[in-house]
């Protein structure tokens, strides 16, 4: 009873933040089942390095030198995402790499607001959040040196997890009714399995000369969608898309925890990066929807591209290209947008890898 005691003396009113903090996470995980491999987690980790003289952040910290500091983590994620993707969508209809471009637009401005406020390779270590991309934003904060390496890993996790609240406002704001009920064809072009095991590898020179400093993330992305469509390694497939991602996905989300202390996450410069972050995926949103609008001037009726698909060119996948189906639905429930989405949202991933890497080709 008396270590009890003074274990509640010790409680600070911070600490009861980031508890309620912590479980609101919990519960957009489980009761709206938002992204629960990474909110739970992280809103359990919130919890546990909160209490008092807890114990958990010396283990944490292992895990965090093990995984995180040395890049081992995001890199074995990213064969598991690598896995996970069909890139048929894009390779049947190429041009939908315009919008996962386009779809960058708020990394580069939220670098020139960020640079206001902090030195340019903390901007753009903050500016990768925009890349809605966890093992991005590790990858280039790390190389960068960056010292606020926490809160930028917090933000990005945050937000590609909170994904089907932050965007579907902007997605709306940025569109009339008559644009979000554009219905748009599928391609029935067939994609042959050489085209599909030459993609992988193509893209990885293609990027190891352009953007050498990304050429692991690539590498490994690639890498895990080899070893998808090669056809003869079916059970390391399966295994990188299940158990591989969602155990190193956990092991990601309970050591980032590790950097919510209060002390840290709720400093002015913690919640300015994370008012930062929210402002790149504001802007990332933006620009794929208004590239898809620009486009839309010169294309005849018929040929008319539904905008909201440029909001899907955001690294969260496959989360963002989900929201966009179901706006589509809400608006006509015969308006399917998943294949244009899809095509859109891995475009978004192949794209904030190469954003990462001419980050790094100029600040590093």
């Amino acid at each position: 009873m008396e270590i009890l005691y003074q274990n509640l003396l010790q409680i600070t009113w911070q600490q009861v933040v980031m508890w309620v903090i912590g479980g609101i996470l919990i519960f957009l995980a489980i009761k709206k089942e938002m992204e629960p491999t990474l909110l739970l987690p992280m809103g359990f980790g919130a919890i546990l390095v909160n209490l008092p003289l807890s114990g958990a952040k010396e283990t944490l910290s292992v895990l965090f030198d093990a995984g995180i500091a040395n890049e081992l983590f995001p890199l074995i994620l990213f064969i598991g995402i690598g896995a996970m993707i069909d890139f048929t969508p894009l390779l049947t209809n190429p041009k939908l790499m315009i919008f996962g471009a386009a779809a960058q637009f708020g990394i580069f401005f939220t670098l020139f607001i960020a640079s206001f406020f902090f030195d340019i390779k903390d901007a753009a270590s903050i500016a990768i959040i925009g890349a809605a991309d966890g093992p991005t934003s590790i990858f280039v904060a790390n190389i960068l040196g960056s010292k606020y390496l926490g809160a930028i890993m917090v933000a990005a996790y945050s937000y590609m997890a909170l994904v089907p609240i932050v965007q579907p406002p902007i997605i709306k704001l940025c569109t009339t009714k008559k644009e979000r009920c554009i219905k748009m064809h599928v391609q029935g072009n067939q994609v042959s399995k050489l085209t599909k095991i030459l993609f992988p590898i193509v893209v990885t020179i293609i990027v190891g000369l352009v953007a050498p400093d990304a050429v692991a993330l690539i590498g490994f992305l690639m890498f895990g969608n080899l070893i998808r469509e090669c056809g003869v390694l079916n059970s390391l497939s399966e295994t990188a898309q299940k158990v591989l991602a969602n155990l190193v996905t956990i092991f990601l989300g309970i050591t980032i925890s590790l950097k919510m202390v209060a002390e840290e996450f709720l400093a002015l410069d913690t919640l300015l990066i994370l008012g930062l972050g929210l402002i790149a995926f504001v802007f990332d949103t933006f620009g794929g929807v208004m590239i898809a609008k620009i486009m839309n001037i010169f294309l005849p009726e018929g040929k008319k591209i539904n905008p909201m698909i440029g909001a899907a060119g955001i690294s969260a996948f496959p989360m963002s290209a989900r929201v966009v189906n179901k706006l589509g639905l809400e608006e006509d429930n015969q308006n399917f947008l998943l294949m244009h989405s899809i095509g859109v949202n891995v475009s978004g991933q192949v794209a904030s890898v190469i954003a990462g890497g001419l980050i790094l080709n100029f600040f590093r």
